[in-house]
């Protein structure tokens, strides 16, 4: 289920476009809109590219914020 997300803020620290985030990824702009608007839950692949192209990890960019584990 989409949802909240880093991407964006990942994003505006690496300097880079919604447009040029979606080049790395191989997927369009529209797309990266959407998964920063929290209307679009990337796949498990593109989650992964996002992660790698924003040197991050996917936790980070899509883990629960403030929920502890169990």
């Amino acid at each position: 289920m989409p949802g909240s997300n880093n991407v964006r803020e990942h994003r505006k620290r690496a300097r880079i476009t919604q447009a040029e985030l979606g080049t790395i990824c191989g997927v369009s702009r529209q797309s990266i809109v959407s998964v920063e608007g929290g209307d679009y839950a990337p796949s498990v692949y593109l989650a992964l590219r996002l992660a790698r192209a924003l040197d991050t990890t996917v936790e980070t960019l899509f883990g629960d914020q403030g929920e502890s584990a169990p």
